[in-house]
């Protein structure tokens, strides 16, 4: 078996910023299926499982491309949010036009010098890059194959509390947990949503849009996203995707950043993960 090599790249984001990411695959060379990874709110393409889980693609004979939204907020160093002001401008439209600058590069042939174009693509994302994926896939013909894990059902998730501090003053901090980064948040969001919710920003309308093989992986303890999201959206794909319940399973299948190993509620879900992409996307 061909070594897999990663490879960062670097484009321009939606808020003009850059846009970087890395692609893992065993031969630059050759054709291959290609998978693009989403991470969440909060979240970015080397925290806890998402190497692994492009290793693992990689591995099986895909390319993987994963890659930090413009407004993931973290900087050059991959890990730190270096860059709070993107963080806090982020909207959902920024973030799809970063996924679809990513998928126009890819497929063209441009994202990295000497790396053939693939022979298909599928989509891959978690929590709020779940909905992103739902969103991306509704609308592009391009994606073959979903899997969402711990994947919203809903775009704007903040409580009460939040949304009024937001709307009234114009700004409300966000705490990472991990690290205790204090980060701001801007009305872009809302006002984004309120533009686009109706169309590009429609979830519920996405997911009855999905007709590619989707699948849907949800912790069964997931204590940041509802099972009864994952459970929302498999009802909306109105038979077009398979809903798997890992007993025991929380928000990242116990996925810990930094790295702290596999859980079995992991190993299962990068199982389901990667046989749905070989089966239905190779």
């Amino acid at each position: 078996m061909a070594t897999v090599t990663k490879t960062p790249f670097e484009l321009v984001g939606a808020d003009a910023g850059p846009l970087r990411g890395d692609v893992r695959t065993q031969e630059h060379g050759r054709g291959r299926p290609a998978v693009i990874i989403c991470h969440g709110f909060k979240g970015f393409k080397d925290w806890g499982h998402f190497p692994h889980l492009a290793d693992r693609l990689a591995r099986a004979g895909m390319t993987a491309v994963s890659f930090n939204f413009s407004g993931s907020g973290v900087g050059p160093d991959g890990e730190s949010f270096s860059e709070p002001e993107r963080f806090g401008h982020a909207t959902y439209s920024n973030d799809l036009a970063d996924l679809e600058t990513v998928a126009t590069a890819l497929e063209a042939g441009t994202l990295l010098e000497g790396l053939a174009k693939p022979t298909a693509l599928g989509v891959f994302g978690h929590s709020r890059g779940g909905g992103l994926a739902v969103l991306f896939a509704a609308g592009n013909a391009k994606v073959k194959v979903l899997v969402t894990w711990a994947a919203i059902g809903k775009l704007i998730r903040w409580d009460d509390g939040m949304l009024d501090r937001l709307r009234q003053e114009g700004r409300a901090d966000v705490v990472n947990m991990r690290t205790g980064e204090v980060l701001p948040l801007y009305t872009d969001v809302l006002e984004d949503f309120e533009l686009h919710k109706d169309g590009k920003l429609d979830l519920d309308a996405a997911a009855e849009r999905i007709r590619v093989p989707w699948l849907i992986v949800h912790g069964a303890q997931d204590e940041a996203v509802s099972l009864s999201d994952g459970e929302r959206l498999y009802t909306l794909a109105q038979g077009s995707a398979r809903l798997e319940i890992i007993p025991g399973g929380t928000h990242t299948l116990g996925a810990r950043h930094p790295w702290a190993g596999f859980t079995p509620e992991l190993e299962r879900g990068m199982d389901l993960t990667t046989e749905w992409f070989t089966r239905h996307l190779t």
